[in-house]
């Protein structure tokens, strides 16, 4: 009896020791192409877009749209008149708008009617099947210790001239060139009276039907030195993403809860792209996530976005100069106060461009990111099952890649390389977090999607 039944017993054994083992996928290689539209970026064009901005005196969003050298609307005609510079070099690909508003006094932060404007320069695609579109983001207006003070003069070099400049430089060196899908550069209006222009641009996505995949933010992005304490830090760069979406249905919270995935939110996974990427093309550089939607009690121009439910991040300077953000221009104690262009880090301020350029060219070379992704769990087994769709529209992909880390890890430790649209691994989904992404045959990946239960 034992013996006529011992082999029984072992043959699921000897068959799961046989099956062949998943093929490991290589690790990211750089794109000579990315490379190259990194090399371009120019720390003295950076320089020279602050200084442009702080000319005009006061960016204040209630500030005069009347006079040709101060105020908000000089500063905004100024940065549509260097887009267009830009898409004339560029071939004329580049489209540039100006995309008005009205916004009625809110008893806050508004204290009259007053007709705004986001600064747009849109990349068209050129693939017509490939609708994804990307938004790179800084907000153009400025103030000083009181918010509501729009006649002083107000820098606001670093806050946020440095995040608009990023704009500025990405569409000077991106005018040119050719990507499926489209990309959007935007110099907001609002962000410091209530994220007035963010909230309108992300209201017209949602109305309009982008099929908006990411939207990086840039926020006070320009400055190596903190104050209170010290803290100087040239290779460093905060990215900011919500884990729990804000637009969380009750079931997606159920599963949420189910399978504690609030580590793994889509801006989670656009956070983790941005420290891979930044990896990739600048080494020598860090994005640090943080696992907040945003500093402790502040937002940003990603919020409304988030709100609406897309994939959005923040990225800041690691350590903030209080002295020089929201202040009046003042010396007391022989303490300098004020946003001014001295104060600026023009190398840093390149560094956190290239990051943009890094994240945003990879995102975009990339096939768009497989859907329905499942994991399977018919069977009480310690390997894990996992099947996903094509994407929809645009490149199709040469394979997909299933990311693997443990469940106490930040970031994905291990990569498989599928052909099709399953994947069996001997790895525990009790133990460890799947993500599943596309890659072209040149190795470009999309963003990873964590798999939900199969049905």
């Amino acid at each position: 009896m034992k013996r006529a039944f011992l082999p029984l017993l072992l043959l699921p054994i000897l068959a799961e020791a046989q099956a062949p083992a998943p093929t490991p996928a290589p690790a990211a290689k750089a794109d000579p192409a990315i490379q190259k539209l990194v090399a371009q970026l120019s720390a003295k064009n950076l320089e020279a877009d602050v200084r442009g901005l702080v000319g005009f005196g006061t960016r204040h969003t209630l500030s005069t749209t009347t006079d040709a050298k101060r105020g908000i609307g000089a500063a905004r005609n100024w940065v549509r008149g260097e887009f267009e510079k830009y898409s004339q070099a560029g071939g004329g690909r580049l489209k540039v708008e100006m995309d008005t508003f009205t916004i009625k006094p809110d008893g806050r932060r508004i204290s009259q009617k007053v007709l705004m404007a986001n600064v747009l320069a849109t990349l068209p695609g050129t693939d017509p099947t490939d609708t994804r579109v990307f938004i790179v983001s800084g907000h153009i207006d400025s103030r000083v210790s009181d918010v509501m003070n729009a006649t002083a003069d107000a820098p606001g070099a670093n806050d946020d001239a440095s995040g608009t400049a990023v704009v500025m430089e990405l569409a000077r060196v991106l005018a040119g060139q050719k990507f499926p899908c489209t990309i959007k550069l935007v110099a907001v209006q609002g962000e410091e009276q209530g994220l007035y222009g963010s909230a309108h641009l992300a209201g017209r996505a949602k109305k309009e039907g982008w099929n908006l995949v990411a939207m990086l933010n840039n926020d006070i992005v320009g400055n190596s030195t903190g104050s209170d304490p010290v803290l100087k830090d040239a290779t460093h760069l905060r990215v900011f993403s919500e884990g729990v979406p804000a637009t969380e249905t009750p079931e997606q919270a159920r599963q949420r809860r189910q399978l504690s995935s609030e580590n793994d939110s889509p801006s989670r996974q656009l956070a983790r792209y941005a420290q891979q990427a930044t990896q990739l093309y600048l080494p020598q550089h860090q994005v640090v996530m943080q696992y907040r939607p945003d500093r402790f009690l502040r937002g940003g121009d990603h919020t409304p976005f988030n709100q609406q439910g897309y994939a959005a991040v923040r990225f800041t300077e690691m350590n903030e100069d209080f002295r020089h953000q929201h202040q009046d221009l003042r010396t007391e104690n022989g303490t300098v106060y004020g946003d001014r262009p001295e104060f600026v880090d023009y190398e840093y301020l390149r560094r956190s461009t290239a990051v943009n350029l890094a994240t945003l060219a990879s995102l975009a070379l990339a096939p768009a990111a497989p859907r329905t992704v499942e994991v399977l769990t018919a069977d009480l087994t310690n390997r894990t099952q996992l099947r996903w769709q094509t994407p929809q529209g645009g490149p199709a992909p040469a394979g997909y890649v299933v990311l693997v880390r443990e469940t106490s890890a930040p970031q994905w430790q291990r990569r498989f390389r599928f052909a099709g649209l399953t994947a069996d691994l001997p790895l525990s989904k009790d133990n460890f977090i799947f993500g599943v992404a596309s890659v072209d045959a040149q190795g470009h990946e999309s963003v990873a999607v964590l798999p939900v239960v199969g049905k």
